[in-house]
C-alpha cells in the first residue's frame, strides 16, 4: 500500500476555485491532495460549473439539492444577508441546506465505502466544529478511516473588547453550543474519527475537552496554505526613508484596522512622517474609518485602496515593508501567510490562529489585553521595526522561510502522509 496511490474520498462540500474564503481553500487542498492521491471528489452541485473549467478527467460526484432545500435558501438570504451578515444566526438557518448533502451523500457512498471501495475518507468542509458527517457510520462498519478536519472556529472574544463583540452579534453565539445538543450525529462524528485534525491550538483543547477525545485522534493541521509564487525569492532591501506598512482583510469590526490607524497618530512627529500606511479591502467599517483618517490628520499618511483583485494584492505585499494585522478573532487568517511569503514582518494580536504562525522570529504577537492596549503596543512594535532596518530584514527573511511549510504542495503532501498513518498504523 505504500507503494501506490491511496483511493481517497474526499467529501468537500464548500470546493471553488472562484470563490473566496473556505471554498477555495478546499479546492486547494483538493487539487494538489489529487497530485498525490486517486481522489474521488463529491461535492455539492453549486460548484459544479467552476470545477468543470478545471477538472479535467478527475471523478468529481455533484450532490443536488432539491427544489424546497433551494427556495429556503433564498428565503434565508433575504432574511439574513441584508447588507452585514449575521453570522451566528446565518450558519445556524442554513444547517438543512448543509444536512441534505449530508444525507444524500450517506445514501449514495454508504455501500461502496463498506465494500472496501477506498482506502480512507475525508471530510474536509464544512470547515466549522459543529457540522455533522453521517458517513462515519459507514467507514466504522466497512473499518475504512475517517479523517474530519481541519475543523477551526469557536474562539472566544477578547474578555477587553465587549464592545467588538457586540457589534459582531457575539450574544447569537449560544446557537452554537444548542447545536451540540440538537443536531443527529454532531456528537457522533467526533467520538468515532479515527483522526480529527484542528486549524488551531484553541480548537483543538475545544474539540478535546467537549467530546472527552484522546490526545492521539487529534492533530494540529492549520487549514490555510498559500501558492508558491507568494514565496519571495529576493531578500527585501531594507529602507530608510520611508516605511510602508499594510493591512489586507475585510474591513469589519474584529479586524481592527482602526487600532493601526491611532498607532501611527501616536507615533512621534518624525517616524510618523516616514509612514505610509495602506489598508486594502473594504466592509462595513470604510466610512469610519476615512472619518479617523480625516479626524487625526492623517490623510497623507494612510490610504484605503477598496476591494482589489488577488493579483494586485500581491503586489501591494511585495511593495510594503510590515504587515499590520491586530484582528482580535481570527480563526485561519491566509493574509498573515501571504504577508509572510512576501518577507514582511508582521505585527499581530495573539488570539486565534494567526498568533500560531507568528514567532519572535518573524514579528511581534501582542495580547489584546484592551484596545487601549492594543492602540499603544501596535504603536511601539511599529516604531522598533521601523527604527530598525536591520531587525526588519532579519524578520523578513525568517517569515520567509516560514511561510514555505505552507505552500499548498508541501500542505498536500503532509496530508497525504498523514492518509499513509491511518491507512498502515503499524
Amino acid at each position: 500500500m505504500e507503494n501506490q496511490r491511496l483511493k481517497v474520498l474526499m467529501i468537500v462540500e464548500q470546493c471553488n476555485p472562484e470563490w473566496p474564503s473556505v471554498p477555495l481553500v478546499g479546492y486547494n487542498f483538493y487539487h494538489h491532495i489529487s497530485q498525490e492521491a486517486d481522489v474521488t471528489l463529491v461535492t455539492h452541485e453549486r460548484n459544479r460549473e467552476a470545477l468543470s473549467k478545471v477538472a479535467g478527467d478527475r471523478t468529481i460526484i455533484y450532490i443536488s439539492e432539491s427544489s424546497n432545500i433551494k427556495k429556503y435558501y433564498n428565503l434565508v438570504e433575504k432574511l439574513v444577508a441584508r447588507g452585514k451578515v449575521i453570522w451566528p444566526l446565518y450558519h445556524a438557518l442554513t444547517y438543512p441546506i448543509y444536512a441534505e448533502f449530508n444525507q444524500k451523500v450517506y445514501q449514495q457512498f454508504r455501500k461502496p465505502i463498506q465494500q472496501g471501495k477506498y482506502d480512507l475518507v475525508h471530510a474536509l468542509t464544512p470547515m466549522l466544529p459543529r457540522y455533522p458527517v453521517k458517513t462515519v457510520r459507514s467507514c466504522e462498519v466497512g473499518k475504512t478511516p475517517f479523517l474530519l478536519g481541519p475543523i477551526n472556529g469557536g474562539v472566544p472574544f477578547p474578555p477587553g473588547f465587549r464592545e467588538t463583540a457586540k457589534k459582531e452579534n457575539a450574544n447569537l453565539n449560544f446557537l452554537r453550543a444548542l447545536g451540540r445538543y440538537l443536531i443527529p450525529g454532531y456528537r457522533e462524528t467526533y467520538q468515532t474519527a479515527d483522526r480529527i485534525l484542528s486549524g488551531s491550538s484553541y480548537t483543538l483543547e475545544l474539540v478535546k475537552n467537549l467530546f472527552k477525545i484522546e490526545r492521539d485522534r487529534l492533530g494540529l493541521f492549520y487549514e490555510n496554505g498559500i501558492p508558491e509564487s507568494f514565496i519571495q525569492t529576493v531578500p527585501k532591501p531594507p529602507q530608510n526613508d520611508s516605511i510602508k506598512l499594510l493591512f489586507v482583510g475585510r474591513l469589519v469590526p474584529y479586524k481592527c484596522a482602526d487600532v493601526v490607524v491611532k498607532a501611527i497618530s501616536l507615533l512621534k512627529p518624525e517616524l510618523q512622517n516616514k509612514i505610509k500606511f495602506t489598508i486594502v479591502g473594504s466592509g462595513e467599517e470604510s466610512e469610519k474609518l476615512k472619518q479617523q483618517v480625516k479626524d487625526l490628520k492623517l490623510e497623507n499618511s494612510v490610504k484605503l485602496t477598496g476591494q482589489v483583485k488577488q493579483a494586485e494584492t500581491l503586489q501591494y505585499y511585495q511593495d510594503s515593508d510590515i504587515f499590520c494585522f491586530p484582528s482580535i478573532r481570527e480563526f485561519g487568517g491566509a493574509v498573515v501567510l501571504e504577508a509572510m511569503a512576501s518577507g514582511l514582518p508582521c505585527i499581530v494580536a495573539n488570539n486565534g490562529g494567526i498568533g500560531e504562525y507568528v514567532t519572535d522570529d518573524n514579528g511581534f504577537k501582542i495580547d489584546p489585553l484592551s484596545r487601549e492596549y492594543l492602540v499603544k503596543e501596535m504603536a511601539d512594535k511599529i516604531a522598533i521595526l521601523a527604527n530598525d532596518p536591520q531587525l526588519r530584514e532579519k524578520m523578513s527573511a525568517h517569515a520567509v522561510e516560514r511561510a514555505k511549510a505552507f505552500v499548498w504542495p508541501n500542505k498536500a503532501q503532509q496530508m497525504v502522509n498523514i492518509y499513509q498513518q491511518l491507512v498502515n498504523p503499524s
